[in-house]
């Protein structure tokens, strides 16, 4: 979405990529489909309530409304404000206590762009032997994951995971028009490699991770968190991703630092 395109442009895109007829939109909005059509050809400029009201149907993100409202002629009404200001300390302690409550399991949280904000102290397990260059802050979790550089090499099934990492990027990068997070989709994908992946195994329930580390093969699987009712753009954008292990060895190893059965 680039900030100075019409209105009209904007909303008929987000409305296609939702897969929605103006009718569709405007018995969600309770509004008339005429009026869709006007505010998409320009015949009419949406009031802020107006904008605020469609991408609401829409599932327009936070920063994403912003741009309509600018684009719109109005100015923006939700807040975004550095993670580091006083307003947001509730927000950063919270942060802070979901991810040591998770231990002795990783757990981190990124921002839109897959920069690492916070992790825990078991988030090591993810970067023995890496790269020094891809250490230096800002520390970009998809990077760190598929470059030749990072765990990509200790990654048991790099193709699979690849190919669940990189349509979430396109997707991001589809949704935003952030050309940082576009930037990022190219170079993922000049990696590789090429070819379909193995199918998942039915039995697993999601997908699952599995690496080396110190000698052991540990396997993970993920959930991802959000601010459920975000009230700041920046809020809205950090994810939390949590792993637990998924098979017996993972755990022991986790509260012995060794894998197999017990003696």
């Amino acid at each position: 979405m680039i900030q100075d395109r019409p209105i009209g442009e904007l909303l008929r895109e987000w409305r296609h990529s939702r897969g929605l007829s103006q009718l569709d939109l405007a018995i969600q909005a309770d509004v008339s489909a005429r009026h869709v059509s006007f505010v998409e050809t320009g015949r009419t400029i949406p009031s802020s309530a107006m904008v605020l009201r469609l991408a609401e149907h829409l599932g327009v993100p936070l920063r994403q409304r912003n741009r309509l409202l600018v684009a719109a002629g109005h100015a923006p009404v939700v807040r975004e404000r550095p993670l580091e200001d006083p307003h947001l300390a509730s927000a950063r302690n919270a942060l802070e206590q979901i991810l040591r409550g998770h231990e002795p399991y990783p757990a981190l949280a990124v921002d839109s762009r897959w920069n690492l904000l916070f992790a825990n102290t078991a988030i090591d397990v993810f970067l023995e032997g890496v790269d020094a260059s891809l250490l230096r802050p800002p520390v970009n979790m998809m990077r760190l994951g598929l470059h030749p550089g990072g765990f990509a090499p200790r990654l048991r099934n790099l193709e699979q995971v690849r190919a669940y990492l990189l349509p979430r990027l396109a997707r991001q990068v589809a949704q935003s028009g952030d050309p940082e997070l576009s930037a990022l989709y190219e170079e993922m994908l000049s990696y590789g490699p090429a070819g379909d992946p193995p199918p998942p195994d039915p039995a697993d329930i999601a997908l699952p991770i599995r690496i080396r580390h110190r000698g052991a093969e540990l396997c993970f699987i993920n959930t991802i968190t959000t601010f459920g009712a975000a009230f700041d753009v920046t809020l809205e954008e950090i994810a939390v991703e949590a792993y637990f292990p998924a098979d017996d060895d993972t755990a022991r190893f986790f509260r012995t630092g060794v894998t197999g059965p017990p003696e």
